[in-house]
């Protein structure tokens, strides 16, 4: 069975299987996570990412983790808080729901998210929260691989205890 936890950490120090980075949709690195990661991972990842010709929101690629603890990078692009009434809940499960789905395409056992959209693109933390678990936890069900552990990854003591509630609260 698949544990999914939240945990308080810097994602680029995780050793899991694959972290999945916030990334915008060049995939050539930005702020916050994106900047993080790229910087971690050292300048292969750019390399890498600027092969792949971008990617749309609510899609995701994977690259190599470079320098990075994790083996694999799994780049999504999140949309951008406009509201909420312009698709943006589809397109953050998307972006969950890819991930998955990439990290079962390259075998992939653990995984460790961000808060994908909650950054600089503005999606109201808790709403974010509840979409990624909601999300979660139907691709690991429908996941025709087991994952060992799928972790989201939390930026502040606040953010972990708002991801906690939302496992709490959906089933």
């Amino acid at each position: 069975m698949t544990r999914l936890r939240a945990l308080q950490a810097d994602i680029t120090t995780l050793a899991v299987d694959a972290i999945v980075n916030a990334a915008n949709g060049t995939m050539l690195g930005g702020r916050a996570v994106d900047g993080a990661i790229h910087r971690s991972a050292g300048p292969g990842l750019l390399a890498e990412c600027q092969a792949l010709g971008g990617c749309a929101t609510g899609d995701a690629k994977t690259t190599g983790g470079h320098d990075l603890p994790a083996r694999w990078v799994i780049h999504t692009v999140g949309p951008v808080w406009r509201g909420g009434g312009r698709g943006e809940a589809a397109l953050l499960a998307s972006c969950y729901r890819r991930s998955i789905e990439e990290a079962q395409r390259i075998g992939a056992r653990t995984i460790a998210f961000p808060a994908i959209s909650t950054g600089v693109y503005g999606y109201p933390f808790d709403d974010a929260a509840a979409v990624a678990v909601a999300t979660l936890r139907q691709a690991i069900g429908a996941a025709p691989h087991a994952l060992d552990a799928v972790l989201l990854c939390c930026f502040s003591a606040a953010d972990r205890r708002a991801t906690e509630r939302a496992l709490a609260a959906t089933p």
